[in-house]
């Protein structure tokens, strides 16, 4: 059940965001054009999260992804070809990144409703992914849109820019100040691992190796699922409620029990502690910081006008 404050919380991003101007993408955008775009999204959206609560963190890493490399283009959307060089096959999509049919399916549909292809392809993934994040009890703010797709992927920018989970808050702050983020977008935005689970070869150095800032019962209940050697893609959630929106992320990371190293250096007596404190207690705050924080990933260098294209099959260049 929504409570009435968590529905107060709601109306109090949507109206602070609103004010928020961003050049080139408009959240009215498909209002004129195809009044029908965003309601079949969400219908599409809702469908698929509900048979698989996990689609909903898999759609927010889809967008992450994609907005890292080169910008919110779609391009992770791009198949293997003789001139794109797929970032699906990168390093941290390889065997990973899931969600495909879903945007095919929203595509599908929504070019049903408008009559013919309007809606971009990386606007799905922007829209698709809020609209989970709502049905997993998150915040829900107003999309900014109007990108267009582009025409080329690059999979050694999806290697070199997409932050591993490896890497130290140095390392972190530095990855995110290059594409236009600051510390609190760094913190917030993590805290969308609040949701879905990661595989062992992402974690297994952490639990095996680190001793410091790691409790030893969490990382022996994680050895259980994940050993030493093999069972790379096996399992585990990154937080104790991985299909809710919560501050369940931010209240392990203070017990020394984030899954990934790169979680747990949030909290390691750097700069971010305080942040994830605040979280960790506060739902609102952390809901509001987080919506902002997507709208400005979201406008990392879109497409717009005239550059890109419309694409009619998003996993393919027109």
């Amino acid at each position: 059940m929504v409570s009435s404050s968590f529905f107060f919380l709601h109306v109090l991003i949507m109206l602070s965001l609103t004010v928020m101007v961003f050049s080139d993408l408009s959240d009215d955008f498909y209002d004129d054009v195809c009044p029908e775009a965003l309601p079949t999204i969400k219908r599409v959206v809702e469908d698929a999260v509900r048979q698989e609560r996990r689609m909903g963190a898999s759609l927010l890493r889809l967008h992450f992804h994609d907005c890292f490399v080169n910008g919110c283009d779609a391009s992770i959307l791009l198949d293997q070809t003789e001139t794109i060089d797929s970032e699906k096959t990168a390093r941290p999509n390889n065997n990973s990144i899931r969600g495909f049919e879903v945007i095919d399916k929203i595509k599908s549909e929504v070019d049903k409703a408008c009559g013919h292809p309007i809606v971009s392809c990386a606007d799905i993934v922007a829209v698709g992914f809020q609209e989970s994040i709502v049905i997993l009890g998150g915040p829900t703010w107003e999309v900014q849109l109007g990108r267009r797709d582009s025409t080329t992927a690059n999979r050694n920018m999806a290697n070199n820019d997409i932050p591993p989970p490896f890497l130290d808050l140095p390392a972190l702050i530095n990855n995110f100040k290059n594409q236009g983020l600051d510390e609190k977008d760094l913190v917030a935005l993590s805290g969308g691992d609040t949701l879905g689970f990661a595989q062992c070869f992402t974690f297994r150095d952490r639990i095996y190796n680190e001793t410091n800032n790691i409790d030893s019962t969490f990382a022996s209940q994680r050895q259980a699922d994940c050993p030493r050697s093999g069972g790379d893609s096996n399992l585990a959630p990154l937080d104790p409620a991985p299909v809710l929106f919560d501050t369940e992320y931010f209240s392990n990371l203070l017990c020394k029990k984030g899954l990934l190293h790169s979680d747990q250096a949030l909290f390691s007596g750097g700069q971010t502690d305080n942040l994830v404190q605040i979280y960790s207690t506060n739902l609102g705050i952390f809901a509001k910081d987080f919506a902002e924080s997507m709208i400005k990933m979201g406008n990392i260098k879109p497409l717009t006008g005239d550059q890109g294209q419309i694409r009619v099959n998003c996993r393919k260049v027109n």
